[in-house]
């Protein structure tokens, strides 16, 4: 059991677990969550973190087939810059290994915002908290329980 889903059966959020082998030589750990349980990689989300000018940290959710569009985070957060956070730090502030964090169950409650390109789904993926370890639900489920904002932060 991971911080996350002690979250979401604590609330008694709906969501189905999916596991598989995780390989450590694994180039992209979204991409390879994708292709071992055979899912669309635009469905599937990955968790960044990002600080802010201030220093804030950010959580940025984002397709695993793009990338994080910075400038549109910094703006969506109210923020006059944003850039990759120190991976010691977000491993800190979360609770969770880099390439397995959740955007559920973190230690520290911090900003969240989920790419727009979520929305029109069923249903989604993110980490459940552990590399091999996924976890599906509705993204305004996800939105929810991180009191996240959707926002237009993701690059093809």
């Amino acid at each position: 059991m991971t911080p996350a889903l002690d979250l979401l059966k604590k609330v008694r959020a709906e969501h189905r677990v999916h596991s598989y082998e995780h390989d450590p030589k694994a180039a992209s750990y979204g991409l390879e969550a994708a292709e071992k349980l055979g899912l669309d990689p635009a469905q599937v989300f990955k968790t960044l973190l990002a600080s802010s000018e201030k220093g804030e940290l950010l959580v940025a959710v984002v397709p695993v087939v793009g990338s994080l569009d910075l400038k549109a985070l910094a703006h969506a957060a109210g923020v006059k810059k944003a850039e990759m956070a120190d991976p010691a730090a977000a491993q800190r502030a979360t609770g969770y290994l880099l390439g397995g964090i959740s955007p559920l169950g973190q230690k520290k409650r911090l900003r969240t915002f989920i790419d727009n390109s979520a929305q029109p789904f069923a249903s989604i993926f993110v980490s459940a908290g552990r590399r091999g370890l996924e976890v599906e639900l509705c993204a305004a489920v996800l939105a929810e329980h991180t009191q996240a904002v959707f926002a237009d932060i993701g690059r093809d």
